[in-house]
């Protein structure tokens, strides 16, 4: 072995120790989960839920701490110039992050200062209609909307949301022509479907499915490939318009230069808490689907949505509120 090969082997070598004793050593102190939102939020809820039973396996205390402001950057910022140690955390949801950065400038670029930890959940969205429009069926609102152009609309929590994203790839799709109203946040476009303010909304399945289920609002559609157990008999985006496969997710990122270790570490206990059979259930009822995609994987995903719905903010010119 030459001088060279021999100095890059040690190297190696005692990189490979520093990081096993950087998760050998995890956690030291406690660890902070930061909600980039309001407490009693879902994701706030998930966190929590996360937390207690990190704190179990730990034995160091895991803190949930809200740092709500600025659609989500006002957390994502604090963790992303945090110490690189696995004791600062955020958790938060796809749009948010990979659609933020792309409809107004950040104080973090997320491919340099954040790490993917580990997606710790599926999120479905149901298409709903308002009992006002009639439509029954994904092909009965296609009708309408095509003999009606530009006189149907639908409600998001506000422009660049996931809900809104999702709406405008279906537009696209079906070759319809429907109006994007805006609101400030999802508790108020699902008043203003239930009301008939709008005729449509993508809403997250937690809180609408009690209507679908009242017959207070029609589902069309759920994103997905497949039926959700819920709604059995309303069909999935794929089957509607093949390819068309669309999923929101949850997830933990860490500022970037966390030790590999440490974030695999976090993604392991993370994967055996939400996996466990009484969490998962308490995620079904809120209509999330327990994941623990481990942070290679994720990664991946992260940067695939990044590309996919940066395209989409792009030909459709959307900005933010």
């Amino acid at each position: 072995m030459g001088r060279i090969a021999k100095r890059l082997f040690v190297s190696l070598m005692l990189a490979a120790g520093a990081m096993a004793v950087a998760a050998a050593d995890f956690p030291s102190k406690p660890v902070r989960l930061v909600v980039p939102f309001p407490p009693g939020g879902a994701l706030d809820t998930a966190a929590r839920l996360i937390a207690a039973r990190l704190h179990d396996t730990w034995r160091q205390p895991v803190i949930v701490e809200n740092r709500a402001g600025a659609v989500s950057t006002i957390g994502v910022d604090y963790v992303a110039k945090s110490a690189p140690d696995g004791h600062t955390l955020v958790i938060n949801a796809w749009s948010l992050i990979v659609a933020t950065p792309q409809l107004q400038r950040t104080p973090y670029d997320l491919a340099r200062d954040l790490v993917a930890v580990v997606q710790t959940t599926d999120v479905h969205y149901v298409l709903a209609a308002s009992l006002e429009t009639g439509v029954s069926t994904i092909g009965d609102l296609v009708a309408l909307a095509k003999k009606n152009p530009g006189r149907l609309n639908y409600a998001s929590p506000g422009n660049g949301s996931g809900q809104h994203l999702y709406a405008e790839l279906v537009k696209r799709a079906a070759n319809i022509d429907v109006t994007h109203v805006p609101y400030k946040g999802e508790g108020p476009a699902l008043q203003a479907l239930l009301a008939g303010e709008v005729n449509l909304f993508f809403g997250t399945t937690g809180p609408l499915i009690p209507f679908v289920r009242a017959g207070k609002v029609r589902a069309l559609m759920v994103t997905g490939a497949k039926p959700l157990e819920s709604l059995p008999n309303v069909p999935p985006m794929d089957t509607v318009y093949p390819g068309l496969r669309v999923e929101g997710w949850h997830g933990i990122f860490a500022p970037a230069a966390t030790p590999k270790a440490v974030v695999d570490q976090i993604a392991a206990d993370v994967r055996a808490a939400i996996l466990s059979p009484d969490l998962s259930s308490r995620f079904r009822e809120m209509g999330f689907e327990t994941t623990g995609i481990p942070s290679e994987r994720f990664g991946e995903i992260v940067r695939r949505d990044y590309e996919r719905w940066g395209q989409l903010i792009r030909e459709n010119n959307i900005r933010a509120d």
